[in-house]
């Protein structure tokens, strides 16, 4: 089982940053791709930006330019740099990981973290 720690939320006016950090940790062989997403009151869960493990990274287009993801292979962990935050940003962040816990393609793991909350007030 792997388990995801994020931490960073917090309350921020609009134009600030902030950055966004999860940490995986369990039974991993190896991680796939870790991943933000977030979701807003009444809204749907959306992916934000994801990285794989050759760092090919993926944005949604409301936060290209303004969101940078990171990966630290090292540490099993993912980071979001948020900056000129919108109040539209507001919402709760959720760390994902893919990947497999044992070798030769066995035990997947689809994870997610407990969310953390980012509220941006214009």
């Amino acid at each position: 089982q792997v388990q995801l720690v994020e931490s960073g939320g917090g309350s921020v006016q609009a134009g600030g940053s902030l950055r966004l950090s999860c940490k995986a940790s369990g039974t991993i062989f190896t991680i796939n791709s870790m991943a933000w997403y977030r979701q807003a009151p009444g809204k749907e869960r959306e992916l934000v930006a994801s990285v794989r493990n050759t760092y090919d990274t993926d944005y949604a287009d409301a936060v290209k330019g303004r969101f940078t993801i990171s990966r630290d292979n090292a540490n099993d962990a993912v980071h979001l740099q948020m900056n000129s935050l919108k109040s539209g940003d507001t919402a709760v962040y959720f760390c994902n990981a893919r990947g497999y816990a044992r070798s030769l393609y066995q035990d997947p793991f689809d994870s997610w973290g407990q969310g953390t909350q980012v509220t941006v007030s214009s």
